[in-house]
């Protein structure tokens, strides 16, 4: 009975062992000994064909006056074949899986908003990186730059429908057309947490928290990443000592946020060019250079708001158990015009060969310049594509292979029928089945191997007519035969 169950798939291992001839047609050359499906094949491969895993494929001529495509994407923007793809699901997940422990909602946006939703005053770096044009109602869209401003607009238009505090996560594809170096691109999708209606930093030390509990499930730690904090009232209450008018709070704080990319000098020159005297300039410089708050401390009091803040949030960090992730760093004052309070770079890398992976803050004051009723928020945002970066950088990306359950392979055309039943069988049960036909057995085997599968299910047809199939797991060699309709 073994003999009789297992002859049609002896039968297919022994054409492996017959001789490869060349496609196309040859007067020695006979495929009576194939079974149907393979002497189609041959039949139709034209004799300019090229082989590839054994089976004949034509070459595509151009059609004359055509011209060639770049294949390429647009310069900044990336494809995600399969195996990028794997690895972006990979990251989404621990995105999702972080906001889950963390008691946030996900939400989405279109990707293309109203230009006005982005142009703000001051200058701002991001103004000058939209991809903005008119559409063909006339009206100024853009493709959006980055997630804050499109959440704010879901809270205006939610209103009073919902009960605060609101705690909202999503990832998004953001565009800036910028400069390009080491993981910055053009195009990057980003993770962002939000909560609306919390106007202590209890909100910001939440926000950390998640952050910090991301790079734990990713293995990275507090001596491979820091978390430089601050608060934009440091610098505010620096130009107060200095009678520097309010309006020029904004402009000041893009200039100053660009410390470390450009000289001292320079940024002096551009903070003299708003109308600073030299006095507060140097004022500025000199507490923006402080990393510690006790220092802070001494040259503002402890009355100031900015201090209470940064002393209660630290206060927070060693109940939570990240202190050691955490450093003040009065430099830190973000280039986005909306924040106004505790601002965080999260997670520059101490070896100093990255950039910043992420950054947040306070935005207490960003709905009134929709026209709408302020509400107290905080948020960070997290790109995909410099944490993939560190990852590499540290051997902590994991092995993303592709895997399949069941490959599901009929021995003879008139068993494709069956095959089908089967596959579809088992994919009710939720199980990934890839069913194969019109290869070589010795293709299906390497197939098997590329894809990781861990079952090869052979409908042969001996087996089929007394209702089995033969089951190869893959990954012992064991082999047996089972009833088709208790396959699982």
């Amino acid at each position: 009975m073994a003999a009789s169950a297992s002859a049609s798939l002896r039968h297919h291992l022994l054409l492996l062992r017959r001789p490869r001839f060349p496609l196309g047609p040859s007067p020695t050359f006979r495929t009576s000994y194939l079974p149907r499906r393979h002497q189609r094949l041959f039949a139709s491969a034209p004799s300019s064909s090229t082989v590839e895993n054994g089976e004949p494929s034509s070459p595509v001529e151009p059609s004359e006056g055509a011209s060639v495509v770049d294949v390429n994407p647009p310069r900044g923007t990336r494809d995600f074949a399969p195996e990028d793809m794997r690895l972006r699901t990979w990251l989404f997940d621990q995105f999702r899986e972080v906001s889950r422990v963390m008691a946030f909602e996900e939400v989405d946006f279109p990707v293309l908003e109203s230009e006005a939703l982005f142009i703000r005053k001051a200058g701002e770096e991001i103004t000058q990186q939209l991809y903005n044009f008119q559409d063909k109602g006339g009206r100024r869209v853009v493709l959006r730059p980055e997630i804050t401003p499109s959440l704010a607009r879901l809270v205006i238009k939610q209103g009073k429908s919902v009960s605060l505090p609101l705690k909202w996560f999503t990832i998004g594809q953001c565009w800036r057309y910028e400069r390009m170096t080491r993981g910055r691109r053009r195009e990057h999708y980003q993770w962002n947490m939000d909560i609306f209606g919390m106007p202590k930093v209890r909100a910001e030390s939440e926000l950390l928290q998640a952050i910090i509990l991301l790079f734990e499930r990713l293995g990275i730690t507090s001596s491979d990443v820091g978390i430089r904090v601050s608060s934009r009232k440091v610098l505010q209450a620096v130009l107060n000592m200095y009678s520097v008018p309010e309006h020029l709070f904004t402009e000041v704080c893009v200039i100053v946020d660009k410390l470390g990319k450009l000289t001292r000098e320079e940024i002096e020159k551009e903070l003299i060019t708003i109308g600073l005297s030299s006095e507060a300039v140097q004022g500025i410089i000199e507490v923006l250079s402080l990393k510690s708050l006790p220092k802070l401390e001494e040259v503002l009091g402890s009355d100031v708001e900015a201090v209470a803040d940064l002393k209660k949030m630290f206060s927070f960090a060693e109940q939570y158990g990240y202190a050691d992730w955490i450093c003040f760093d009065a430099s830190v004052v973000r280039g986005l015009a909306y924040y106004t309070g505790i601002v965080f770079e999260v997670a520059f890398d101490r070896d100093g060969k990255l950039r910043a992976i992420c950054g947040g803050g306070r935005y207490d004051r960003l709905l009134s310049t929709f026209g709408s009723e302020d509400i107290p928020a905080c948020g960070f945002g997290f790109g995909d594509a410099v944490i993939v970066e560190l990852l590499k950088e540290k051997g902590l990306l994991p092995d993303l292979s592709r895997q399949i359950d069941d490959i599901v392979f009929p021995l003879d055309e008139e068993l494709e029928g069956p095959a089908s039943s089967v596959a579809s069988s088992l994919r009710r049960q939720g199980r990934s089945v890839d069913l194969v036909e019109d290869k070589r057995l010795k293709w299906v085997f390497k197939h098997a191997e590329r894809i990781n599968a861990g079952r090869l299910i052979l409908v042969g047809k001996s087996e089929w007519e007394r209702g089995m199939v033969r089951v190869k797991i893959l990954s012992t060699r064991e082999e047996f035969e089972v009833k088709a309709g208790e396959l699982q």
